[in-house]
């Protein structure tokens, strides 16, 4: 298992990876409201195609990025959504709430 991060490649583009579970959820939370607050992008989009595994912590940090965005006047889109979270988001009604790329 990998240690989970969240970073800005460049402008406006995040990558989310690791395994998202209770243990990383409060570091990974600080950091990717930062990122999403300095950001000089208009637009961000999420990257989770390097997440290995994730709980329900990763579906609440989606959650949270999003108000985060929204707060900052920013649009926020996710791209590959891993199954894990795709079934917890569809199973806890939240599936179309998500902002999800084709």
């Amino acid at each position: 298992m990998s240690q989970a991060s969240i970073s800005e490649r460049v402008a406006g583009q995040l990558q989310l990876s690791g395994v998202l579970d209770y243990s990383a959820g409060p570091q990974l939370r600080e950091q990717g409201a930062r990122l999403i607050a300095t950001s000089g992008a208009t637009s961000l989009a999420l990257d989770c195609s390097g997440v290995e595994k994730s709980s329900s912590v990763g579906l609440a940090l989606l959650l949270a990025f999003m108000r985060d965005a929204r707060k900052a006047g920013r649009e926020l889109t996710i791209s590959a959504l891993p199954d894990d979270m795709r079934e917890i988001a569809q199973v806890s009604g939240l599936l179309e709430l998500l902002p999800l790329q084709p």
